[in-house]
């Protein structure tokens, strides 16, 4: 599905914020990621350190896809829209948790975090044009 120069712009710029997550992740932001990775998983820092850099290799390889994969973006943005959905539950902990970590150090704060994973999955699919393809096939099934 043809996308316009504002969905491509924004597209690469998705994927480069999502790179630059990853790398967080191994790097520089491990141990503020660590706060989210959900409490109901086993709390062995070895474990969860596994999480956060798989995770983080995650990130950066659906970075690099939604910027360099441009004959694949619909899936792309599927596949990073499905991630987001996934990564939810760690936000969510560390909202019920009340775990301090990037600035979030009060329960509004981790509240109002949690309403940005929704625009985060909508930027996904809209800067694909996975939102117009899926349009486009429940018009044509009608």
């Amino acid at each position: 599905m043809k996308t316009t120069l504002i969905q491509n712009l924004m597209r690469i710029l998705l994927g480069g914020l999502m790179v630059l997550a990853g790398l967080g992740h191994l790097t520089f932001q491990r141990e503020e990621f660590q706060a989210q990775v959900p409490r109901w998983l086993p709390e062995d820092p070895a474990f969860m350190d596994f999480v956060v850099i798989s995770s983080g290799m995650v990130e950066i390889s659906l970075g690099l896809a939604m910027i360099f994969l441009t004959g694949y973006t619909y899936y792309v943005g599927i596949a990073l829209a499905v991630f987001y959905v996934l990564i939810f539950p760690g936000n969510l902990s560390q909202y019920t948790n009340g775990i301090d970590a990037f600035g979030l150090d009060t329960d509004q704060k981790r509240l109002i975090r949690l309403f940005f994973q929704p625009v985060l999955v909508v930027w996904a699919l809209w800067s694909t044009g996975a939102f117009n393809k899926w349009i486009q096939k429940n018009k044509n099934r009608t």
